[in-house]
């Protein structure tokens, strides 16, 4: 993403969600992306992701610009290469927990490989939950769900928006735990749009917004040094 810029609304309205941004994000890494409440956080991550469009500037996904293609292109795109993962887990209730993470690959029209999705399984600790509805999964195994159902698919990126905002302390840590094993051992790319330090800490590398633009960065965070960042923003925004 080079020198993004995305408005919304017109004239006493108009608001810049994003003013000039540049980042980029290295294969097999973990980012956390975080700022105050409207910072331009969740636009970047949209934007990004393919999800929405920047009104000036260049956005490259996994080498491809999403400007240069149509509503259909960007679909095939987001199924085959791109994984979400959202605050609400967004699983379909009457589909089993195999079931909703084999549904991106029926979608695409392909069948799912029955080793490949209960090694999907095991990867996020559910083999043994794989026949449950979601109404009979805690909130963090029907997270593990929305996170197998992101990586069945083999892809490139995985965007998270606030993966473990409707979640409690521990089961938090455990599903941080589980993304970052997946940078770790699959080499997945994941970028996670958070406001919790603590969250943040689980990544390898934190970026940081205010109003609209890119004001700090920091390798190896720890929940004390991004608190630290976070409290300047609050009392004087950059």
């Amino acid at each position: 993403m080079v020198d993004a810029r995305r408005t919304y609304g017109a004239g006493d309205n108009r608001v810049t969600a994003l003013d000039g941004v540049t980042v980029s994000f290295r294969a097999g890494t973990f980012t956390a992306i975080m700022g105050p409440s409207g910072s331009g956080k969740s636009t970047l991550l949209q934007c990004a992701a393919g999800l929405d469009r920047v009104d000036a500037g260049h956005v490259v996904l996994t080498g491809i610009d999403p400007a240069r293609k149509s509503q259909t292109e960007l679909t095939l795109l987001r199924r085959e290469k791109i994984g979400f993962v959202f605050q609400q887990f967004n699983l379909l209730p009457s589909l089993t927990a195999r079931q909703n993470i084999e549904l991106p690959l029926r979608l695409a029209g392909r069948t799912p490989d029955p080793a490949y999705v209960d090694g999907v399984l095991a990867d996020v600790g559910l083999r043994e939950r794989a026949g449950h509805l979601p109404g009979g999964l805690s909130g963090g195994q029907q997270q593990r769900v929305a996170i197998a159902r992101a990586l069945v698919t083999r892809p490139e990126v995985v965007f998270a928006d606030e993966p473990t905002g409707a979640l409690d302390s521990k089961t938090s840590r455990d599903v941080l735990d589980l993304l970052r094993r997946m940078v770790a051992e699959r080499g997945q790319t994941i970028v996670m749009v958070t406001h919790d330090p603590l969250a943040a800490a689980h990544a390898g590398h934190a970026v940081f917004l205010a109003d609209g633009r890119i004001v700090d960065e920091l390798a190896e965070p720890t929940a004390e040094s991004v608190a630290a960042r976070m409290a300047r923003l609050e009392v004087a925004p950059c």
